[in-house]
């Protein structure tokens, strides 16, 4: 499953716009429940990095080749790969700062 970039922040929409138009009647038990969205999510997480190291290593490659003089790839081409590799990797911090903001809220609730 191949997830990019762009369509990371759709599906975590659509994923919360479905777990609020849960029915509190159709519970599904909880250990089911958790075994198998902690898999799904750690597989979209990690296809998501292998996705901005894949744009990473695209646009650094893009850039040793117009400097060393390669006429086979532009410079618009370098700066196109160089930027995309920079959202990719912004947006993954974003992420990466929501879930320690979320995991601190978790951590501060009384038990």
């Amino acid at each position: 499953m191949k997830i990019q970039h762009t369509s990371l922040y759709q599906e975590m929409q659509s994923m919360a716009s479905q777990a609020s138009r849960v029915q509190p009647e159709a519970k599904v038990p909880a250990q089911a429940t958790a075994a198998t969205s902690s898999a799904q999510f750690g597989d979209i997480l990690s296809s998501a990095l292998n996705n901005v190291a894949d744009l990473q290593r695209d646009a650094k490659s893009k850039v040793t080749a117009v400097e060393m003089g390669d006429r086979s790839v532009s410079l618009a081409e370098a700066m196109i790969a160089k930027n995309k590799s920079s959202v990719a990797f912004e947006a993954t911090v974003q992420v990466r700062n929501k879930l320690v903001e979320a995991y601190k809220d978790i951590m501060s609730m009384p038990v």
